[in-house]
C-alpha cells in the first residue's frame, strides 16, 4: 500500500476514533498529496519518493512554526504544531542514527572522490538524493562539512 492510500485509510480511522488532532494533520497531508498529483506538469501519480519529500517539507514547516510560536510566548500553538509534526513523522521512513549517517556519508564521499570542503556540492547532490527522507538536510550538510574538513 502506498503512502497516499495509507493516509486515506488512517483518515477514516481517525474519524471513527474522533481524534481531531490526527484527523486535521492527515487531512493536511492528503491535501498536499492531491495538490502534487494534480499540479501542472504532473502525470497524475504520486510516487512514494515524492510523497516522502512532501512529508519532510511539512514536518520542517511545523517545527519552524513551533519555534516561532515559542519565541512569541505562545506555547499552546507551538504544542499543536509539534503534535502535528509528530503525527506526520509516523509516515516517514526510519531516520538514520548519527553513526549510520556517518557511515553512509563516508561511503558516498569515497564514491564521489571528494577530498576537500570545496567539493561539498558534489557530495551533497548525491547524498541529498540517496538519503532523502532518512535524514534532515541540515544534518547531512553539517556531517558532510565535518567529514570533509
Amino acid at each position: 500500500m502506498d503512502l497516499f492510500d495509507r493516509i486515506s485509510d488512517d483518515i477514516k480511522k481517525a474519524m471513527l476514533a474522533r481524534d481531531a488532532q490526527r484527523l486535521d494533520s492527515l487531512r493536511g497531508v492528503k491535501k498536499e498529496f492531491l495538490e502534487a498529483k494534480t499540479a501542472k506538469g504532473s502525470d497524475g501519480t504520486l510516487t512514494d519518493e515524492k510523497a516522502v519529500q512532501i512529508l519532510a517539507k511539512m514536518i520542517k514547516q511545523r517545527k519552524e512554526s513551533a519555534e516561532i510560536y515559542q519565541q512569541q510566548n505562545r506555547p499552546e500553538l507551538a504544542e499543536n504544531e509539534l503534535a502535528q509534526a509528530a503525527i506526520i513523522e509516523e509516515y516517514m521512513p526510519k531516520q538514520l542514527t548519527d553513526e549510520e549517517l556517518t557511515a553512509r556519508l563516508t561511503e558516498i564521499i569515497a564514491r564521489v572522490g571528494a577530498t576537500s570542503p570545496k567539493e561539498m556540492g558534489k557530495v551533497m547532490g548525491v547524498a541529498s538524493k540517496e538519503l532523502a527522507g532518512q535524514a534532515e538536510g541540515r544534518a547531512i550538510s553539517a556531517k558532510v562539512k565535518e567529514l570533509l574538513s
